[in-house]
């Protein structure tokens, strides 16, 4: 099983003047510590299970451009942009780039969106849900479609291109990772199947029934359900002096056994590096033949 760490607060002792040094010191720890990803939210206020919307939140590409100077092994990744924070070509050249600076690590978390307050808030598109599953679709396609060789134009049902040249391309092969989040049995899940290499899905009584439909899904779409990578959400909160690392190792072996093979998740005060020392001495060694 591979671990993955998201970081999802930014609200540390310091303040702004210090956020950058600190957060290039968690991502260099986390990298040198054997974590698979490292990944930042795609939010633009932060969100209530972490803290109130005034709570320091950085854009997330930005971000990950800087994560990369301090990392050199680490997958880089949003889990998940909102489809609906940025036009897909735009978002296509972004993780392009990415994946170049980063030498070839870059991945795409991307899914429907579902915080409403934070692009009312800045004046941007929040469609009905309907309609964002449209933009999810077209968004997967041209982004596909940016990846190859050709640059011809492309029509969706809202994106058309005129034509989709996009130099550099990426390091990746065949292209940069696509991963899908959300639980949808009809409209995710059938995503994943179609064009995604991985999906993200939350633990709970659920979830068998979640990977059984995108098994039915990928023999749908004559997709070979085990070259779909099963992620899923777990917040890694090795407690302190890691007294929580045998109740983490139970449940990722849980996990495993429902075919779970990547988690990524939040660790609670990251900021003090300890919890990702924890971690990485106790936990991703023990996980790594599961």
């Amino acid at each position: 099983m591979r671990v993955g760490v998201q970081i999802r607060d930014f609200t540390w002792s310091g303040g702004p003047a210090r956020l950058g040094p600190r957060l290039g010191r968690i991502a260099a720890e986390a990298d040198a510590a054997g974590f698979s990803h490292i990944a930042v939210a795609d939010h633009l206020f932060q969100v209530s299970s972490v803290g109130p919307p005034e709570q320091e939140m950085l854009e997330a590409y930005t971000t990950l451009g800087f994560l990369a100077a301090h990392t050199s092994r680490a997958k880089l990744m949003t889990l998940v942009t909102a489809v609906s924070h940025r036009h897909p070509g735009l978002l296509a050249k972004t993780v392009s780039t990415l994946d170049v600076l980063s030498g070839g690590r870059a991945l795409l978390g991307i899914g429907a969106g579902w915080n409403a307050e934070e692009n009312h808030g800045l004046g941007l598109p929040f469609p009905p849900v309907a309609e964002r599953f449209e933009w999810l679709e077209d968004t997967l396609r041209l982004c596909l479609s940016m990846w190859s060789r050709g640059d011809g134009p492309f029509d969706g049902t809202h994106v058309h291109a005129a034509r989709t040249l996009n130099s550099p391309q990426p390091l990746s092969r065949p292209h940069p990772p696509i991963m899908v989040g959300g639980m949808g049995e009809h409209k995710t899940l059938r995503m994943v199947a179609k064009y995604a290499q991985a999906c993200n899905l939350f633990p709970g009584p659920d979830l068998p029934r979640r990977l059984e439909a995108l098994r039915e899904h990928c023999a749908r779409e004559g997709r070979d359900y085990d070259t779909i990578e099963k992620s899923a959400y777990y917040v890694l909160d090795p407690g302190p002096k890691g007294r929580d690392v045998p109740r983490i190792l139970d449940e990722l072996g849980a996990l495993a056994e429902l075919g779970i093979e990547t988690v990524i998740g939040g660790v609670p005060r990251v900021e003090d590096l300890e919890p990702l020392a924890l971690l990485g001495e106790h936990v991703l060694p023990a996980v790594k033949e599961i």
